[in-house]
C-alpha cells in the first residue's frame, strides 16, 4: 500500500467515525495481532500491534515494510520514563545535532482509546503539543516506548484527578492499577496520546537502552540504532 493509499484510508474512516457510536470501554479485537521486531545495537524486541487501532498499525507496517526505519536512531531518551524513535532525520545526524522535528508529511488522526493504557513497554504515537496540535493526531512515523516506573494504588487516584484537571479524565480499574503498581508505566500520558501497540518479547532491551549515556537533547552519545521488519 502507498502512502497515497494510507491517506485516502485514513479519510474514509475519518467520514465512517463520523455516523458511528463511541467505541465501549474495553476495547478488544481477538483477532491475529501482526508482531513487528525491533532489531536494534542493544538487543531485539517483538512488538504486536493492536487491531483497536487500524490507522496507526497500518500506517507502521507500511513504513516498516518499506524499510523506512531502519538505520534510523532512537533520537530521545528519558530513563524511567520512555525512548523515542522514528524521526527520519536521524539517519545521518551528527553526533550532538538535535533531532525530534522528522517525519513524513502528513499526521494520522487521533484513536485514543479507554483501556489502552501507558504501561510499561506500550507502543506509542509521539505529537506535537495540544497548543499547535489540539486534536491529539500523531506523527507519521515518531513512535516512543514506555518505560515509565511503578505507581500505588494513591499515586493512581492522584493521577485521575490531575488526568481529568487537564482535560483528559482517564479513570483505571483493579486490573490498570495492579498493572501500574507491578510492572509500571507512564499514566499522565494516559488519555493524551495514542497507544498502539506493546512489546511482547525484550523488555530488558528496553531498559537497556533506556540506561545509555545521552547528551543535554538527551540523545544517546553512542547511537542506538533500529532495523525492523514484519513477522507474518
Amino acid at each position: 500500500m502507498s502512502l497515497q493509499c494510507l491517506r485516502a484510508k485514513v479519510l474514509s474512516v475519518l467520514m465512517i467515525l463520523a455516523g458511528i457510536p463511541a467505541l465501549p470501554a474495553q476495547p478488544k479485537d481477538d483477532g491475529p495481532q501482526h508482531l513487528v521486531e525491533i532489531r536494534t545495537s542493544l538487543g531485539v524486541l517483538i512488538v504486536a500491534l493492536y487491531n483497536e487501532t487500524p490507522l496507526h498499525r497500518d500506517n507502521f507496517l507500511e513504513l516498516v515494510r518499506d524499510q523506512y526505519y531502519d538505520s534510523l536512531c532512537f533520537h530521545r531518551i528519558i530513563p524511567g520514563f520512555m525512548v523515542q524513535g522514528g524521526d527520519s532525520g536521524s539517519k545521518h545526524a551528527a553526533a550532538g545535532m538535535p533531532l525530534g522535528t522528522g517525519g513524513p508529511d502528513y499526521k494520522i488522526p487521533a484513536e485514543i482509546l479507554p483501556g489502552m493504557y501507558h504501561k510499561k513497554g506500550a507502543l506509542a504515537a509521539a505529537r506535537q503539543g495540544d497548543q499547535v496540535n489540539p486534536a491529539k493526531e500523531s506523527s507519521g512515523s515518531q513512535f516512543y516506548i514506555v518505560q515509565g516506573r511503578t505507581y500505588q494504588a494513591a499515586e493512581m487516584d492522584m493521577m485521575s484527578k490531575r488526568n481529568a484537571n487537564m482535560g483528559t479524565p482517564v479513570s483505571y480499574d483493579d486490573e490498570a492499577k495492579r498493572t501500574y503498581a507491578t510492572q509500571g508505566g507512564a499514566p499522565h500520558l494516559d488519555g493524551a496520546y495514542t497507544v498502539f501497540g506493546e512489546v511482547i518479547e525484550g523488555l530488558d532491551v528496553l531498559d537497556r537502552i533506556a540506561a545509555v549515556e545521552r547528551d543535554q537533547h538527551d540523545r544517546p552519545l553512542v547511537d542506538v540504532r533500529m532495523w525492523m521488519k514484519v513477522l507474518e
